[in-house]
């Protein structure tokens, strides 16, 4: 299998015009549960205040969903139980892989290592010119992106490639999103990035659209 560079990979499943609306998500998200915490006085014991964060996660949840719903993204998207089924959590389906959202403190470090995103950073391993796994290059699963933001407060926002091994963190990790400028989407082609490796990031896909149709999924 040819190696793709992770970076082409991220750009090619959500595209940079399209990453300009995740910023917009996000700010609207948390503030949404701002002005909710402000009008709630439940919410403002400190208890409440102690778990903030999961207002956050709902928040941020429904603005994707509506942002897919309304056709704003271009993707799909399903509600998957954890491997303990105490709740769901949302899955971005985009065209050869899936995302995830994480709130996490530190940007450079992955999240805590649940069940789902372990199985999602193992599927990363044939993929995105990692040599140590190069004996294990055959797709096993859909690869794997994450995307970050800022816990309680936003302060940044990533779309992100985890490695394998969960303790090296990212293989590839965006800039922060919340720095992009405006997108002005035009008619015309988008520029052509000549240091796009397109043909190993085509049979990349190709071999991803396989896996899938024997896979069922």
């Amino acid at each position: 299998m040819n190696t793709v560079n992770p970076a082409d990979f991220v750009a090619d499943q959500w595209p940079r015009a399209k990453q300009s609306l995740v910023p917009t998500t996000l700010k609207t998200a948390y503030l949404a549960v701002e002005q909710m915490v402000a009008d709630e006085p439940i919410l403002q014991v400190w208890s409440a205040q102690d778990n903030r964060g999961r207002l956050i996660s709902w928040a941020v949840d429904l603005g994707f969903q509506r942002l897919i719903d309304s056709g704003g993204l271009p993707f799909d998207y399903r509600w998957v139980w954890f491997s303990q089924p105490t709740g769901r959590y949302l899955e971005i389906r985009l065209p050869h892989s899936i995302a995830t959202i994480s709130q996490v403190n530190d940007p450079r470090k992955q999240p805590r290592n649940v069940g789902f995103r372990e199985n999602g950073r193992i599927n990363n391993q044939p993929f995105f010119d990692l040599p140590e796994f190069e004996d294990e290059q055959k797709v096993t699963g859909l690869p794997h992106l994450l995307l970050l933001h800022g816990h309680q407060e936003l302060s940044f926002a990533h779309l992100a490639v985890p490695h394998p091994t969960h303790h090296r963190n990212f293989r590839y990790r965006t800039q922060n999103l919340l720095h992009l400028p405006h997108e002005i989407e035009t008619d015309g082609p988008p520029a052509e990035n000549t240091d796009t490796d397109f043909e190993a990031l085509g049979l990349l896909k190709d071999d991803i659209a396989k896996w899938r149709r024997d896979n069922d999924e």
